[in-house]
């Protein structure tokens, strides 16, 4: 019967383990794992749009720069054609400065939106990495739980599996003896058993000689 048990305890954690492992993806840690992982890759894409963005900010300004140094070109260049009396010339210059100066205002409004674009991206790129560390934190959390939990389910099926086989050892030991004993003893009784029936009716009979005399 013992061993009946012992049977079906065994084949219950076969089966337990092998569900364990099919189901391995369930796992808390398996799952935060896919969740890093998938949370990298967002957070490279943000990374990636936070340079791209210092790129277009960068370029708005030099955008900007050549607006400005255009307008102060055809400024002066107007004011050289108007000394000169140049209508033609005077008033093409003041057209281009003016256009100049208009891209060069759009060129800063559009790098001042950029800047406030680019800091709120960093805020949320800053927020996103400080959240990856911690999910990196918690899963090296986990992995500290789920080591002890393993260990102690491991060590209490050793403790729980070989409490008790010590003393059955020595039970069955003790029986193994008891009986070893017993044969002996009983083999020993059945050999010297007819020796001392004879004895005895020797005894009897040099007894009953001596009366008779």
């Amino acid at each position: 019967m013992g061993n009946l048990f012992t049977r079906m305890k065994d084949s219950i954690t076969a089966d337990l383990h092998e569900v364990l492992d099919q189901k391995e993806q369930k796992n808390p840690i398996a799952m935060l794992n896919h969740y890093l992982r998938e949370s990298e890759k967002e957070t490279e894409k943000v990374r990636k749009l936070v340079e791209r963005q210092y790129r277009l900010k960068d370029e708005f300004a030099r955008e900007y720069q050549k607006a400005q140094d255009m307008a102060e070109k055809r400024r002066g260049q107007a004011e050289v054609a108007g000394k000169a009396q140049e209508t033609e010339m005077y008033e093409f210059a003041k057209k281009e400065q003016e256009e100049y100066e208009k891209r060069a205002e759009r060129l800063e409004f559009a790098r001042q939106e950029a800047i406030e674009q680019l800091e709120s991206l960093e805020r949320k790129y800053e927020q996103m990495k400080h959240k990856l560390k911690d999910m990196h934190l918690k899963r090296m959390e986990l992995m500290g739980r789920e080591n002890v939990a393993r260990a102690h389910h491991q060590m209490n099926q050793v403790i729980e599996d070989t409490a008790d086989k010590p003393y059955s050892k020595f039970s069955e030991m003790d029986r193994y003896i008891e009986d070893l004993e017993y044969k002996v003893n009983s083999s020993y009784y059945r050999n010297t058993f007819d020796s001392k029936i004879s004895q005895l009716e020797k005894d009897m009979k040099d007894t009953e000689e001596v009366t008779v005399k």
